[in-house]
């Protein structure tokens, strides 16, 4: 295999398994965040407080139920970069 195709490999590798991280977590946090302010804007509260505590523990919560799987996927790329790295001369 060419050496640069193997570099773009592993960078779209690494741009998925960091979209496969990330998403999950971004996508509650829009959520919830959009929950709040429909709520603050139906009820006219414009407290604070109240858009921020709900969307951290929301996110905590989506990051310790996730926690297992992303670092299984995390641990899978490392070991396919680091088995990489003889044929980049590295090792």
């Amino acid at each position: 295999m060419d050496l640069e195709l193997q570099l773009t490999d592993l960078a779209r590798d690494l741009l998925l398994t960091t979209i496969v991280l990330s998403g999950p977590v971004l996508v509650v946090g829009l959520v919830v965040g959009l929950l709040v302010s429909l709520f603050q804007a139906l009820t006219s509260v414009q407290e604070q407080t109240m858009s921020l505590i709900p969307k951290m523990l929301a996110t905590m919560l989506v990051v310790l139920l996730l926690l297992a799987p992303a670092l299984q996927l995390m641990r899978d790329y490392t070991e396919r970069v680091f088995s990489q790295l003889v044929s980049f001369g590295l090792s």
